[in-house]
């Protein structure tokens, strides 16, 4: 459960909803409130003053029937937050597997799976993508992934496949990989490829263990949402904060504290 000192803390991280100016969507990605409940995450998000979740299925599970699918669609959108994704989603498995889980992803109205196929299953994912018309955007996964490490791989796996099939970059794995996390988001963006960024922060670039708030470690911010304002990116930033799980949201907080006022000098 979400507690009182929870919600209170990290009062300069108070959520302001964006407005018109704002060039590209803050959202979060519901891996970050994994261990809270549905109703809670729910809670969580709008006290972040954010409209946009990239779903987990922590928070609507692939074994859901019609009806438990349909009931979370509605408690999403009775709190006004939008499932703009869900995942990220494994797609390593057999036909049967792949294919639900795009029967799960179109049921409950997700636009793109964010997701980590193998080099095996891409070719089979783009014929789902194709028969579904949902987008599906390959997560990297940084020097442990030994498909998709860095958006470069991803970029090179999808060259000439539907448009539908892109890239969720992980800003915080891309660093990990030693590429130029600027300089990957202008040249997925600039092939069309760019779909969705997963943001977090660390305080060693290459240390995943190192993970922070944003705003208090090293990743590039500003130059990140300058090169996505340049490229008229139109998905969304979504916070994957990954640490202190028990209590994630005052670190949230902070996180898209820094966020806005980042994106505030950029706009």
């Amino acid at each position: 459960m979400i507690t009182r000192r929870v919600f209170l803390a990290s009062s300069a991280a108070a959520p302001l909803a964006f407005g018109a100016k704002a060039p590209f969507v803050l959202g979060v990605a519901s891996y970050s409130l994994r261990k809270l409940s549905r109703a809670d995450a729910i809670a969580a998000i709008q006290k972040l003053g954010v409209h946009h979740v990239s779903v987990k299925e922590f928070h609507l599970r692939y074994t859901s029937t019609a009806a438990e699918i349909d009931q979370a669609k509605r408690e999403f959108a009775a709190a006004k937050i939008k499932i703009a994704s869900g995942g990220n989603i494994g797609l390593t498995g057999d036909d049967a597997t792949l294919r639900k889980m795009f029967e799960y992803a179109k049921a409950a109205g997700m636009p793109m799976i964010v997701c980590a196929p193998s080099h095996a299953t891409v070719g089979k994912v783009e014929a789902l993508v194709k028969e579904f018309n949902i987008k599906a955007a390959i997560h990297n996964h940084g020097p442990e992934d030994k498909h998709f490490p860095s958006p470069q791989s991803v970029l090179d796996a999808v060259k000439g496949m539907d448009p539908r099939m892109g890239l969720c970059i992980d800003i915080g794995h891309t660093v990990r990989t030693g590429a130029d996390i600027v300089e990957s988001i202008e040249i997925a963006g600039k092939a069309g490829r760019l779909f969705d960024l997963h943001v977090k922060d660390l305080r060693d670039l290459k240390n995943k263990d190192s993970q922070c708030a944003v705003g208090e470690g090293k990743m590039p911010m500003k130059e990140i949402f300058q090169a996505l304002k340049k490229l008229n990116f139109k998905g969304g930033a979504m916070l994957e904060y990954e640490i202190n799980a028990d209590n994630p949201v005052p670190g949230m907080e902070k996180s898209f504290a820094h966020m806005r006022q980042v994106l505030a000098q950029v706009s």
